[in-house]
């Protein structure tokens, strides 16, 4: 662990304007689906934004917003991912994601992926795994509560999408939020394999 004078320092360098750059930079938010489709199949992918390149560049951006390219049933257009390690074939492969990675830096661009890690699909394993009894270890990783008298919810708790923000879940008798809600607070959620 640093003493204190290096984290004051540490510190002090951040207002390095360099360092900062995201500060002042300029973004440029890509949904890959309807970005640029390299392969004619209808749907834009990871090469499509490789071949886009000198076309931002040109836009004079310092960085690329990435919607989510990870691995998802695209329930929630990619933002309910079930494997945070993956790229989803859809956009292309972990080659081509490197190559984008590789293809903006040479370019001087930046790349911040949009990470949503407060959710999951339902199809994670690790809400599969929440999922599978009251006892399970990974249960307290998402938000589960017991219905509410008469089988209502368990509260008055409304979605960002309309209605309830709990969703009947009849595997086990529980209510829980529409998209899997991940408990991120509980240390072992936090340092497992695949967390973002």
């Amino acid at each position: 662990m640093l003493p204190l004078e290096s984290w004051r320092r540490f510190a002090l360098d951040m207002t390095n304007s360099v360092r900062c750059w995201w500060r002042h930079g300029i973004f440029y938010q890509i949904y890959p689906r309807s970005f640029q489709d390299s392969n004619a199949d209808g749907v834009g992918d990871i090469a499509g934004i490789i071949e886009r390149l000198p076309y931002l560049l040109a836009l004079g951006i310092d960085a690329i917003w990435l919607s989510p390219v990870f691995l998802s049933p695209m329930a929630d257009f990619g933002y309910d991912i079930s494997d945070y390690t993956g790229i989803d074939p859809v956009f292309g492969t972990m080659e081509d994601f490197d190559a984008l990675i590789m293809a903006a830096h040479q370019s001087g661009l930046k790349i911040i992926l949009d990470l949503v890690p407060n959710h999951t699909s339902d199809q994670h394993p690790w809400f599969v795994e929440s999922r599978g009894s009251r006892d399970n270890p990974k249960r307290e990783w998402y938000i589960w509560h017991d219905q509410g008298p008469n089988g209502r919810p368990p509260n008055n708790w409304l979605s960002e999408f309309g209605g309830s923000a709990w969703e009947y879940d009849p595997a086990i008798l529980l209510s829980r939020f529409p998209r899997p809600a991940a408990g991120f607070e509980l240390a072992q959620s936090r340092g497992a394999p695949g967390h973002p």
